[in-house]
């Protein structure tokens, strides 16, 4: 019997749906049937307000005659208000057998945030001293004592807080929720996320106390590359928070920051995101987040640190507060080291085996008071020793002074305010030999805390390998907003690396609440540039004057299209792109067009980053491709136009408005043929880059000059020995171009070529990320001399979309999963692979398996197993004989047997270049 399952609210997912800021939620819900066959045709929701832990209020039943099971309009005219909870639950039925629905949901309960910037009633606070330094300011701590009304009759207790900074929040000394670097970075002068915290079970009968840790963070903190600026945002931190303590007679007690609470410096001396975090243990003021009767004397002896609060004006009405779309950043893993190592000059450097992003947790720390241990944090070594080069004006080192007297089993200290990437950590100052290193330190994975959405596996080792590279890479850099890099002097929001990822991203992991989330950003960055979108959001290039000249450029720009285009063919969901539909818009209205000549195309004064970090560019010229930049930027321009057409058509425009996009689109690549290909398909740049745009952009005109640059691509390829030749805009599609016009099996040489530049070269060099440049460590093991030289960078990541839809054989072919191919390739050079990914409407896998029936006659017998969740068609295209096959199958589980004459070329060879 069909039941129905995990009943969610928009995008959101648990625990990431109390403190929500919309009034009207879509629901979506799974459908499980174990046979497979159930179509739902009708579906009826329930609504109960919940009053209180043992009150429920009934708001509606309502029944809808729908098929639909994601994103299903809010059921009911009344919108929620700030603070409410509902609990909703679902049941469905088929196409005449309304009287015998599917059972009822487990119930799936929503609470909204505070909606209206009226339910704020606190004051914003920050130190006294605060204004009175430029440089880095130690942490705040603050606190306020309080009493509960009524001891015994306290229903729920709900702590809503933000901060112009990072803040990290105690009640009665213990930590409250298990937020990374809390609020999030956002445009500070635009938006401010808070968050909402349950604290039920927190509160103490009599005396209680809340305390907050801030630091600088992002918001007046050291950001930027080149040296970078100080209080781009603000020019010190500043907390706002309010309790809420609801009884179960419906009273409420409000516990705000006022001048009513104390402030103190913390133990925590320097909270840089670039230069780590200074803890300086005999600073520590104990019991300082709990009450005086319960911290007693421990307390009392540091009270004279504590000053009364400055009470700052109120937040600008200009700045939204909100709950944002996307989830938080946690810690998500722990990694134990592998190894010690003793470099040649005598350091000791831990090994923890993985390129990872977050922090370095020690524990059993030996020594006496005062007593410092040091962690130095990079990404490689050379030479022996750890290699701080690439990090450029970054320290990344944290420092704890001892607290001594802490008894036996030694102290612990992790940082709160910072976050590194680093593979190695060098560790001075630790004293005792009697307590093992090894056994004493491990590294905590932080990032925003996304679901796994997909998975791949293949015969060739080295792949599967390249895949959990581009994993962790995305996993390292998801960090509140999609950043580019994470360990050097930058971590900056690119927006041109994320345009090109996000296909693949969101086959990796289910980051569309983040990606929404700062997609706001980039719009309001955008308005604040007169249209121009920015090369960083947040921008916080805003201080310096050369990136504030607006400069306008190909694909980093293009992202206010790309990225909602691919969020909404991930989801299905319109909304996504009618949200930003302004933003796209003023995009193509402000992108400088020639004025005589090509007067669809680009401005052709306006200098463009192009091919970034072609292999043949020199290391301090990565912007010198092999391809003209200003051609890569034209073909991305007729994409973007061509997708404005789509765009605006899906989103019922006046005709007018989407006939003027088609005509635009049409003339730009009219004037491109004439600017950049000659009558036989050949392009005025002879590149991989450019033959592998013109056909996956869709360029060309006529079908020949396709099927001539897929010859030249192919033809470029082999002559190359399958090495990459291809920068930042290339990469995504150079094997997706090989493929489309029949050049398969050059395709997936290149993709299992080793040398360098490869993406095996990286694999077989002992990458465990992507590396920003192909070459970031060179074949001779020296670290590439160019200042950007990442080994956390997932562009070049963007090959995983070729192994889930072209390896594997998964694609989707419709918004939201609802049609999909599944097609094996006929290859020699794997004998098997598999892949899933998690859909709206539930998971779908694939995997196939070759192996050889009669090598004398090259026929081979194929397996292919297929699971498909409801509401989803699959094509699935197999080799029979010397041709394929079409089937056509729905939900279920699937075997499919079949054999093919093996008649392809393997190995490929390369094509030796004449003299």
């Amino acid at each position: 019997m069909a039941s129905v399952v995990e009943v969610r609210f928009e995008h959101y997912r648990p625990p990431n749906n109390i403190g929500v800021q919309d009034n009207a939620p879509r629901l979506s819900w799974r459908i499980q049937d174990r046979l497979g066959g159930y179509k739902q045709s009708g579906c009826e929701i329930e609504l109960h307000e919940v009053i209180s832990s043992s009150q429920q209020r009934l708001l509606s039943t309502v029944k809808l005659t729908t098929s639909s099971s994601t994103l299903v309009p809010w059921p009911i005219d009344q919108p929620l208000r700030s603070r409410q909870r509902i609990s909703v639950r679902v049941r469905t039925w088929e196409a005449g057998q309304e009287a015998t629905p599917t059972p009822w949901s487990e119930p799936s309960v929503l609470e909204t945030g505070l909606l209206d910037r009226s339910d704020w009633v606190c004051d914003r606070l920050t130190a006294p001293w605060a204004s009175e330094s430029t440089g880095p300011q130690p942490e705040q701590l603050y606190r306020k004592e309080f009493s509960l009304v009524d001891d015994s009759a306290v229903d729920h207790a709900r702590l809503y807080i933000t901060a112009q900074g990072l803040y990290e929040a105690e009640i009665n000394g213990q930590r409250i929720g298990d937020h990374f670097l809390a609020p999030g970075w956002t445009t500070y002068d635009r938006r401010l996320q808070y968050q909402t915290y349950d604290v039920t079970g927190n509160l103490l009968a009599g005396a209680n106390c809340l305390g907050v840790r801030i630091a600088e963070g992002w918001f007046c903190g050291r950001i930027g590359f080149e040296g970078g600026h100080r209080n781009i945002w603000g020019p010190h931190v500043a907390l706002l928070a309010q309790l809420e303590i609801t009884y179960a007679d419906g009273r409420v007690q409000t516990v705000r920051t006022d001048s009513s609470w104390l402030v103190a410096e913390g133990p925590i001396r320097l909270a840089e995101i670039y230069d780590g975090e200074k803890y300086d243990a005999t600073l520590e003021i104990d019991g300082w987040s709990s009450s005086a009767a319960a911290a007693g004397d421990s307390y009392r002896r540091g009270v004279s640190g504590w000053k009364s609060v400055l009470v700052m004006p109120p937040l600008s009405a200009s700045v939204e507060l909100t709950s944002g779309f996307g989830e938080p950043v946690r810690p998500v893993d722990v990694i134990k080291p592998i190894e010690t190592i003793l470099t040649p000059s005598g350091k000791t450097v831990v090994d923890f085996g993985q390129n990872l992003v977050g922090y370095v947790r020690l524990r059993n720390i030996p020594g006496p008071r005062g007593h410092k241990i040091t962690l130095s944090h990079a990404e490689v070594l050379e030479d022996g020793e750890l290699c701080t080069r690439p990090l450029r004006i970054c320290k990344a080192v944290d420092e704890y002074t001892l607290h001594g007297g802490r008894g036996s089993e030694g102290e612990r200290y992790q940082p709160r305010f910072t976050f590194h990437g680093f593979r190695y950590a060098q560790i001075e100052g630790w004293l005792a030999d009697d307590i093992d290193l090894l056994s004493s330190v491990e590294a905590v994975v932080c990032h925003t805390d996304m679901n796994s959405a997909g998975s791949f596996s293949c015969s060739e080792l080295l792949l599967n390998k390249l895949y959990d590279n581009v994993r962790w890479g995305m996993r390292g850099n998801f960090l509140s907003v999609p950043t580019d890099c994470p360990q050097r002097d930058e971590r900056l929001g690119w927006t041109g690396d994320l345009a090109l990822f996000v296909p693949t991203a969101v086959l990796i992991y289910d980051c569309v609440g983040m990606l929404r989330n700062w997609l706001v950003d980039v719009e309001h960055d955008q308005r604040v540039l007169g249209g121009v979108p920015p090369m960083v959001s947040p921008n916080a290039t805003l201080p310096d004057p050369v990136w504030c000249r607006r400069i306008p450029c190909a694909i980093w720009h293009d992202v206010t299209i790309l990225a909602p285009w691919a969020l909404y063919q991930e989801t299905g969901d319109a909304r996504i792109l009618a949200q930003h539909y302004g933003s796209m818009r003023m995009w193509i209205d402000t992108l400088p067009r020639n004025k005589t000549g090509a007067t669809h195309l680009w401005d052709t004064n306006v200098f463009q980053l192009g091919d970034w970090l072609d292999p043949a560019a020199p290391p301090d010229q990565p912007w010198k491709s092999a391809t003209d930049a200003k051609m890569v930027a034209n073909m991305f321009l007729v994409q973007s136009l061509d997708l404005m057409v789509r765009i605006s058509t899906l989103l019922q425009k006046p005709a007018e408005e989407v006939d003027g996009f088609a005509a635009d689109a049409s003339a730009a690549r009219a004037q491109f043929h004439q600017e950049y290909v000659t009558p036989n398909g050949r392009l005025i740049s002879d590149s991989q880059t450019a033959y592998a745009l013109a056909i996956c952009l869709d360029i060309l005109l006529d079908p020949q000059q396709r099927v001539r640059a897929g010859a030249r691509l192919a033809e470029l390829v082999r002559k190359n020995n399958f090495r990459i030749g291809t920068g930042f805009a290339g990469t995504p599609f150079v094997c997706e171009a090989l493929f489309e016009t029949g050049h398969a099996q050059v395709a997936f040489a290149m993709l299992l070529e080793r040398g360098c530049p490869s993406w095996l070269y990286p694999v077989t060099a002992g990458a465990t990320t992507m590396w920003e440049r192909w070459d970031s460590l060179l074949p001779n093991g020296r670290i590439n001399s160019g200042e950007m030289t990442s080994f956390n960078h997932y562009a070049f990541g963007s090959v995983a979309k070729f192994l889930h839809e072209r390896v594997a054989g998964l694609r989707r072919v419709a918004p939201g999963w609802t049609a999909c191919v599944v097609a094996p390739p006929v290859s020699g050079a794997f004998t098997s692979a598999a892949a899933e990914h998690v859909t709206p409407r539930g998971t779908i896998s694939c995997a196939w398996q070759t192996h050889a029936l009669s090598e004398e006659s090259g026929v081979e017998a194929m397996e292919v197993t297929l699971s498909v969740p409801r509401d989803t068609t699959v094509e699935v295209v197999l080799p029979t004989g010397t041709s394929t096959k079409t089937h056509s199958v729905g939900p279920g589980d699937w075997f499919f047997q079949t054999t093919f004459t093996a008649d392809y070329e393997w190995p490929v060879p390369a094509l030796k270049s004449k003299s």
